[in-house]
C-alpha cells in the first residue's frame, strides 16, 4: 500500500458531491488523505463529507464553491488551508455542458460557459495552489478530461473542444512546474454512469451505440475512475507528468 499511500496529504476535489468526484474523494480518504468536498451546493457537500467522516473520522470537510466564481474558488483554497494547512493534491473534476447537439446550434453564451467552466476555472484554481506546491517541491494536479477531447462528436462538440484544451493545459503546466517536482496529468474517462452524462446513457439505444464498439461492452462506473486519480496523486506516479490516462473500456482503440 505504500506506493499509493496519501497519509498526511490534503486534496481538493471539485465537483465531488456526486459521480466521479465523489468516488475520488472517498478513495483518497481511504488511502489516508484529508479531502475537501466541493460543489455548488453546501448541503450536498455536507452529506458526502459526513459519509466520508463516518468511515474515516476527521478526513473530510465540505466547502461549497461555484467554479465560475473566482472569489468562490479562492475561498475554497483559503478554507482548505485553514482546516488542513498545506495543499498537496488538486483534482479539477467539476465541469459544465449546457448543450447537447450539433455545433451549429450552440448559443454564444453556452459556448462561453463551457470554455470558462471547463478550462478557465481550472487555470484559476491551479494558479491558486501551484505556488505553494512549487515552493515545497511537492504537488500533484489531476484534471478530469474526457475521451471527447480525443475525437470528434456530433452532439457534444464544444465540450470535447474544452476537454482537448484541458489536455493541452496539463502538458504545458507539466513543462512549467516539472522542475519544481509538481506533476500535472489528465484522466480521460469514457462513458461513465453519472448524472452529468445522463443524456448519453439513459436512452437504451444511445447506450447501445456508445458501448457496442468497446471491447468491454459496457458503461463505466464512477469508482472505476477513482483508482487512477489515487495513482496519479501518489508516489506510484512520481515519474509521470503531462500525460492523459484513458479509461474507457477500450472504446477509443
Amino acid at each position: 500500500m505504500n506506493l499509493f499511500d496519501l497519509t498526511g496529504k490534503t486534496a481538493i476535489i471539485t465537483g465531488s458531491s456526486r459521480g466521479i468526484g465523489k468516488a475520488i474523494a472517498e478513495r483518497m480518504a481511504e488511502h489516508g488523505a484529508n479531502v475537501v468536498v466541493s460543489s455548488r451546493k453546501q448541503d450536498a457537500c455536507d452529506v458526502v463529507a459526513a459519509e466520508i467522516n463516518a468511515n474515516h473520522p476527521g478526513k473530510a470537510i465540505a466547502v461549497a464553491a461555484n467554479i465560475s466564481d473566482k472569489e468562490g474558488l479562492q475561498h475554497l483554497v483559503d478554507e482548505t488551508r485553514r482546516a488542513y494547512g498545506d495543499i498537496h493534491i488538486l483534482v479539477c473534476n467539476a465541469a459544465s455542458n449546457p448543450y447537447y447537439g450539433p455545433m451549429e446550434g450552440i448559443a454564444d453564451e453556452q459556448f462561453r460557459k463551457i470554455l470558462d467552466n471547463n478550462i478557465v476555472s481550472n487555470h484559476w484554481l491551479i494558479a491558486m495552489v501551484a505556488p505553494e506546491m512549487r515552493a515545497r517541491k511537492d504537488g500533484a494536479i489531476v484534471i478530469i478530461s474526457s475521451i471527447g477531447g480525443l475525437r470528434g462528436t456530433p452532439v457534444i462538440g464544444a465540450y470535447g473542444i474544452s476537454k482537448a484544451a484541458d489536455m493541452a493545459l496539463a502538458r504545458n503546466l507539466a513543462h512549467e512546474f516539472g522542475p519544481d517536482n509538481v506533476r500535472v496529468n489528465c484522466i480521460a474517462p469514457g462513458l461513465i454512469r453519472t448524472d452529468f452524462a445522463r443524456a448519453l446513457w439513459e436512452n437504451p439505444d444511445t447506450l447501445k451505440r456508445s458501448t457496442e464498439v468497446a471491447p468491454l461492452k459496457r458503461i463505466g462506473e464512477p469508482d472505476e475512475i477513482a483508482g487512477a486519480a489515487v495513482f496519479l496523486a501518489s508516489p506510484a506516479a512520481a515519474f509521470m507528468t503531462g500525460q492523459t490516462v484513458v479509461i474507457d473500456g477500450g472504446q477509443t482503440i
